[in-house]
């Protein structure tokens, strides 16, 4: 989720070349992390490698889980510090290199699972995940609108959706398939959110970080996509 940034010259305020030129690197490193991230996956599930971790990641049990979304959750936060920080441009593209290897780290046994028993369910998440991302990315652009006020709603929803998942962990309970469809709801307004921020937030700058952001909420779109496909059998 994106930050909220202190500063005086916003993509908003530059004029109609810079702020296009801005807009453009955005959603070229968007691209260039999704590509990355798609080739990474690739090469880890035709090796060894996939069972490995997916083995690893399911060892510790249920506490194991809980550790392992700690751990991602600091390592995506360190990620997007380090992608917004200003005037250094590689702390910035450090952060953009270890949200890629963060990611592709977690989706692997999903992935590992998914390519097993149900390998259609990839492609059509893909699918599924793009087209929705492209209808939000044109209702933020062509409506213009401010989406900042749901910021409070990603918060508070956030909190309650970290707790359901170290409730279903501790417990053992499944939450099934309507948990996902609130998830995909709560990362499609997040990317409305981070789309809004584009502009009425970040600096001409300032791309990186909105990549970092955006990339961040797209994975974990697919992610619940994914889940959804592969539980309709």
């Amino acid at each position: 989720m994106s930050q909220s940034y202190a500063t005086p010259y916003t993509a908003a305020q530059a004029d109609v070349a810079e702020r296009a030129g801005f807009i453009r690197r955005v959603y070229a490193h968007l691209a260039g992390a999704i590509l990355a991230l798609i080739a990474i996956e690739a090469a880890i599930l035709q090796s060894p490698i996939a069972d490995a971790i997916t083995g690893l990641l399911h060892s510790g049990g249920r506490m194991g889980w809980l550790l392992v979304i700690g751990g991602f959750g600091i390592v995506t936060w360190m990620a997007s510090n380090f992608a917004s920080t200003p005037q250094n441009k590689g702390l910035q593209y450090v952060g953009l290199g270890i949200s890629i290897l963060a990611y592709a780290v977690i989706l692997v046994p999903i992935l590992n699972i998914a390519q097993t028993y149900k390998p259609g369910a990839i492609t059509d998440a893909l699918v599924c995940t793009g087209a929705l991302f492209g209808g939000l990315t044109m209702v933020a652009f062509f409506t213009r609108a401010d989406f900042s006020f749901f910021r409070s709603f990603l918060m508070i929803g956030g909190f309650v959706a970290l707790a359901a998942i170290v409730c279903s962990t501790l417990f053992n309970f499944d939450m099934g398939i309507w948990f996902s469809a609130a998830m995909v709801i709560f990362f499609s307004i997040s990317i409305l959110y981070n789309t809004s921020n584009i502009i009425h937030e970040y600096g001409t700058d300032q791309h990186v970080g909105a990549a970092v952001s955006l990339f961040g909420s797209v994975v974990m779109l697919f992610w619940y996509i994914l889940q959804i496909f592969m539980s309709r059998d």
